[in-house]
């Protein structure tokens, strides 16, 4: 029994051993039948590539050489200039060479290298260790910016012995531009600035930022036919120019009248500026077209983050409020060398960006009585009022359970319209304000774009919506104080251009900074007309509003009217005072403007002047406006031949001949008007020749501006203007 056991048990063994054996050659089949799979694929993987390689080899080999040798490389185009009005650059690209070292042509050969080293050594200021350690170090670098933005007189000499030795070899200029500003800080808040990027910030710069970008070339490097390097290139396209409204002239008239109220008032009862902020823009009444704007303090466009421009200024910090927002606060720190020096290059920054803002468009304040002309125009225009309402002022009015003060007050007595605007009376006005509603006045406030943007073609501008009153808001107290320009809050360019509205017959025009754009051939791509948006007042109502404000400056033997110091030797002009305490009521600091036109009767430019917070111990002055809205008008009105109408005193023809400005008083029209109207006069009948010989030779000698008599163009000779006399002895200018 145990022997046939053991007989089972080695036949399942044998079975078992068989079934192994049968197991194993299976798997060697299959590994035979795999790798034989494997060896066809690889011969037909090998084939494929030899035939590619027969068929479109040399194809292949370019194209591996191209993207590995003979990269593209990108070609700059050139950002559009910004000219003046006249076409005078305000903002070009000139073009800059960046010095590049290719380490690898300079280890090529072994005697490049020295006469490559020496020759930099010569004509550039580099630390020429630095540049032989990296040249040894990275023998495969190709790209090594040694210098950035040289000049083309920078480069030239190592240009020209390059040329001379041939040994000279792994240097290259790479090019690009840089933005350059040829007048410096002039019209800074107006142009803004652009990056090496290309990128605007602030002002022209970045709202027309796509108009003066262009778009970039590239060159494209590849292997030809017979395997010689080729290149395509397309060209790059440079950007658009853009014509600004602004006038150089107008403008440096302006920044030095700023600057001298700077020079004037700094330190003067305390460390710093000569005010918080100045603020000036002159304006075409008819068109929108802006002709110069101007804050103080300024700073370079060359050197936007030189700190130096914010010496005098107060010192600004980030703030994160109760909502968790950050916001920009000014302290009572002014900024000397001291505290410059000890600022972060963040707080350095904070600074500078407050600096960078445009205060005619971005910052906002109370206007004060400037605003009083806009409640007048809507209390007539709505007729709550008429021109011959009549106002009493006994100094003050309660209204709400507040006690509501008059400019004057003791009282102005029976008040008419135009004496509310001459005198500025506040009673007179909140009165207005009653006769016109809440409803009516919000509705007037809207249609003057006050609480709205303008529009005007700046990056930056400032909207006001949530400071002003909504009718529904609008309480008895509110809409009194609201209407002698107190408790909402404005910026300059709102009402500038609503001012000219009042007194150009009503019409509303976009302000705009931009006139037209060219392209890089100099060929007009667009024309900017002034855009008429709506007419706000009636024309009737603004002769009486024109007169009103006229009445201001111009009013005779009146001593209460507030504008006088304003006006300019030898001219009639209108405007308005302001003058707004800032908040909180009763600190002793006020907003101080005048917003003027000219001439008086047929204005074609508008002025306003906001000084913020002036250096002084007694800041509610509107004189501080007044000079220099005078002072601005003295140059501009003759620099745009608008002919003097008023008689000067003594001391006024001494001021201008300190000023090398002509008195233009006695002309009746214009010189060039005179002369339009003689080639304008019917001659006689008689043939053409006869009528040549007839004039005589003097009548055709340019007139001379200094005298008004004809010069003779030959010998300088003075000649008299009726009669042809030549003029001996003392010569004076021709009176009327």
């Amino acid at each position: 029994m145990r022997e046939q056991d053991n007989e089972n048990v080695r036949g399942n063994g044998l079975k078992k051993r068989k079934q192994r054996v049968r197991v194993r050659s299976a798997i060697r089949k299959k590994l035979v039948v795999f790798l034989g799979i494997i060896l066809l694929a690889f011969a037909w993987l090998m084939g494929r590539v030899f035939f590619i390689m027969k068929e479109s080899g040399t194809e292949y080999q370019k194209q591996i050489y191209s993207q590995q040798k003979y990269d593209s490389s990108t070609i700059p185009y050139k950002r559009g200039a910004i000219v003046d009005a006249n076409g005078m650059n305000l903002a070009v690209s000139e073009k800059v060479y960046n010095l590049i070292i290719d380490a690898k042509v300079m280890n090529d050969k072994k005697e490049y290298l020295e006469p490559t080293l020496a020759a930099l050594d010569k004509h550039f200021d580099l630390d020429m260790q630095k540049i032989r350690d990296h040249v040894t170090t990275n023998s495969n670098s190709a790209y090594y910016i040694a210098l950035k933005r040289l000049s083309y007189e920078d480069k030239l000499g190592f240009e020209l012995e390059r040329e001379e030795n041939s040994n000279i070899k792994g240097v290259w200029f790479e090019e690009e531009y840089k933005r350059v500003y040829p007048n410096g800080s002039l019209a800074a808040d107006v142009i803004g600035f652009a990056n090496a990027q290309n990128v605007g910030s602030y002002g022209l710069e970045e709202y027309y930022n796509d108009v003066l970008n262009g778009i970039p070339g590239r060159s494209y490097g590849y292997l030809s036919e017979d395997e010689t390097l080729r290149r395509t290139i397309k060209e790059a396209v440079n950007g658009n120019t853009i014509h600004s409204t602004i006038d150089i002239n107008i403008q440096n008239i302006i920044e030095r009248q700023l600057k001298a109220f700077n020079d004037t008032y700094k330190n003067s009862y305390r460390k710093g500026n000569g005010a918080e902020n100045v603020g000036c823009i002159v304006m075409e009444v008819d068109t929108g077209r802006i002709l110069g704007m101007a804050s103080y303090p300024t700073f370079d466009l060359n050197d936007t983050r030189n700190g130096n421009s914010l010496l005098g200024s107060y010192l600004v910090e980030e703030v994160v409020n109760a909502a968790g927002y950050t916001e920009v606060h000014k302290t009572k720190t002014v900024i000397d060398e001291e505290v410059l020096a000890g600022l972060t290059e963040e707080q350095l920054y904070t600074n500078l960006h407050a600096l960078w803002k445009n205060f005619c468009i971005t910052q906002t304040y109370e206007p004060g009585s400037t605003a009083k002309p806009f409640t007048a125009a809507a209390a007539l225009e709505s007729g709550a009022i008429n021109k011959n309402t009549v106002f009493v002022c006994n100094g003050n009015l309660e209204i709400g359970g507040h006690t509501i003060k008059c400019h004057n007050v003791y009282g102005d007595g029976n008040v008419t319209v135009r004496d509310a605007i001459a005198w500025s009376c506040n009673v007179a006005l909140m009165k207005m304000g009653q006769a016109l509603g809440a409803e009516t006045f919000s509705e007037y406030q809207s249609l003057f774009n006050f609480g709205l943007k303008t529009n005007v073609d700046l990056a930056g501008e400032a909207r006001t919506d949530t400071l002003i009153y909504k009718a529904e808001d609008m309480k008895s107290a509110d809409l009194a104080t609201n209407t002698f320009g107190q408790n909402f809050n404005t910026t300059m360019i709102q009402v500038l251009t609503g001012y000219c509205a009042l007194i150009n017959g009503g019409y509303y025009y976009e302000p705009h900074m931009v006139d037209k754009i060219s392209n890089a051939e100099g060929a007009v791509v667009k024309t900017i007309e002034p855009r008429l948006l709506k007419q706000v007042i009636s024309e009737d109502t603004s002769e009486l509003i024109r007169s009103y404000c006229n009445a201001v400056v111009m009013k005779e033997n009146d001593s209460r009217i507030t504008g006088r110091t304003a006006r300019p030797a030898g001219y009639a002009i209108g405007g308005k005072t302001g003058t707004a305490q800032t908040i909180p009521r009763g600190n002793g600091e006020y907003v101080v403007s005048f917003i003027g036109h000219a001439p008086a009767d047929n204005p074609e430019i508008a002025v306003y002047v906001v000084v913020d917070r002036a250096n002084a111990s007694k800041q509610d002055d509107a004189k501080y406006a007044t000079r220099i809205v005078r002072g601005v008008l003295t140059e501009v009105l003759p620099y745009l031949n608008i002919y003097m109408t008023e008689e000067l005193s003594e001391k006024e023809k001494q001021e201008l001949e300190a000023l090398n400005l002509e008195n233009t008083n006695h002309y009746n029209t214009k010189p060039e008007e005179e002369e339009l109207d003689k080639l304008e006069e019917e001659p006689e009948e008689t043939d053409t020749e006869e009528a040549v010989n007839t004039v005589p030779v003097w009548m055709t000698f340019p007139i001379d501006e200094e005298t008004g008599h004809r010069k003779d163009p030959n010998t300088g000779a003075l000649i008299d203007a009726d009669t042809g006399d030549p003029i001996t002895g003392r010569i004076d200018p021709i009176s009327e």
